[in-house]
């Protein structure tokens, strides 16, 4: 009881003085930045990278699926932990290791050496991003929190915006290690900075269970490894075996964690139908934007007979437009209902990537810009109110788990997204034209769950 009722007095405290608040989010958006920014940069690197390594394209490709799976994995079971150890310390556990790991890429002669440095970057990637929204919570007061949460998610676009542009920048002039190397001295400031100003929190006595954190790693790893199998069509034995793994090792997880306080995997805040329409939300509308980032270089190129250049600015449009969005986005959820400005922006998402899909057979540049700048309105409308609804949903006690469900939601839709687009593509010529009607309907499913949320709201009054 005393845990909870400091961890509720932090969080619903004035948060930090403005000049504390400023630096405290400065250390955090510089490890949010680097995680988000390498993830667009190994995908637009991979076949330069391949190719010095002397790697197949089949291979590399775990450079990028393992730092995704080492995420999904371990997200909750570090929500977990910092729930124990306390959130400052897990994210400055997280940026360390990131930034260990990033110096392991640079200095990696072979792709086995590569993918086992990416697997620690993706622990620090994870141990930082399961506690991001609890500490937010505990920076911004709570009559300005969304503008804490906008100013987050525009951290987050800014990376995957300058992702690609700065891997052709960096891999214009010098080789593929200095992709990785530039996060060693960004990363040393964002853990000397967050020792000084990231705000301490009050440690919950208990033991870790050690037992049921290897059911959720096993249970979420094997299921991303399943998805992909299954759209990649690979053998159905294989592929049915890694589904029945998964969801054992989900039973075996649910059977041990039944009647305890505070699961790893936070049955009990799904309870709150704020809390799981709002992480239904989140699956939804990062699998739209998955569907969309992975199959419209596809659509441009193979459809429309783009550059990979043009390709390039053709996409830029979304993040730049998310990021502008974000803050204005954030600011307005402190006056109004996340459900009602993250309907409207996901209606607008589900058409703009509607017309994408009915564009004329020679669209101009103008033509397919305005679109991508549709479908970056209407997300970046979504973002910082959902993120603030489901944080804020939760009871301050269970900050950790509630920020680890964000990481997880973002995850999951987006490994959805991808395989989705994998299948697609698998089974028809025109398979990035139809994954974007799938991003349309996963878009207006999303709609729907987010004006749902105003009927909640009003009963529970």
């Amino acid at each position: 009881m005393k845990h909870e009722k400091a961890l509720h007095d932090a969080a619903t405290m004035d948060g930090l003085p403005p000049r504390e608040r400023a630096w405290a989010m400065l250390s955090i958006g510089i490890g949010v930045g680097m995680s988000s920014l390498d993830t667009a940069i190994a995908n637009t690197a991979l076949p330069a990278i391949a190719q010095q390594l002397h790697a197949t394209p089949a291979a590399s490709v775990w450079i990028v699926n393992v730092y995704q799976l080492a995420m999904v994995a371990t997200l909750l079971p570090f929500a977990a932990l910092s729930e124990l150890v306390g959130y400052r310390r897990m994210c400055l556990i997280g940026v360390a290791l990131f930034t260990i790991a990033s110096l392991g890429c640079a200095l990696s002669v072979s792709l086995p050496m590569l993918v086992t440095a990416r697997l620690l970057q993706g622990l620090g990637a994870s141990a930082l991003m399961s506690v991001n929204g609890a500490l937010l919570r505990l920076i911004y007061p709570a009559k300005i929190r969304g503008r804490g949460f906008g100013t987050n998610a525009l951290v987050v676009a800014v990376g995957f915006a300058l992702g690609p542009s700065l891997a052709s920048t960096i891999l214009a002039f010098w080789s593929w290690p200095w992709l990785f190397a530039v996060n060693v001295p960004f990363g040393i400031v964002a853990v000397l900075l967050g020792r000084r100003v990231l705000p301490q929190t009050v440690a919950r006595s208990g033991r870790y269970d050690y037992l049921a954190a290897l059911f959720n790693m096993g249970a979420f790893g094997l299921l991303i490894l399943a998805l992909g199998d299954a759209t990649h069509l690979a053998r159905a034995s294989t592929t049915l075996l890694e589904f029945a793994a998964a969801a054992l090792l989900f039973l075996l997880l649910l059977k041990r964690e039944a009647g305890q306080q505070a699961p790893m995997l936070p049955t009990d805040l799904f309870r709150n139908p704020l809390f799981a329409l709002s992480s239904l939300t989140a699956v939804c509308t990062f699998a739209t934007q998955s569907l969309a980032f992975v199959s419209l270089p596809f659509y441009f190129e193979t459809s429309l007979g783009r550059s990979p250049v043009e390709t390039g600015f053709l996409m830029t449009p979304w993040p730049v437009l998310v990021g502008v969005m974000a803050p204005i986005a954030g600011r307005l959820s402190d006056r109004y209902s996340p459900g009602l400005l993250g309907g409207i922006g996901l209606l607008a998402l589900a058409g703009g990537m509607l017309s994408l899909f009915l564009m004329p057979l020679d669209p101009s540049i103008f033509a397919i810009g305005w679109r991508m700048a549709l479908c970056g309105v209407g997300f970046g409308f979504f973002q910082a109110p959902n993120l603030k609804a489901i944080m804020g949903s939760a009871p301050a006690h269970r900050s950790g788990g509630a920020s680890g469900i964000v990481a997880t939601s973002r995850l999951t839709g987006q490994a959805l997204g991808a395989a989705l687009v994998a299948l697609c593509l698998s089974i028809s010529t025109h398979g990035a034209s139809w994954a974007l009607v799938l991003g349309s309907v996963f878009a207006a499913l999303a709609s729907a769950a987010s004006f749902s949320r105003l009927l909640v709201s009003r009963r529970a009054v």
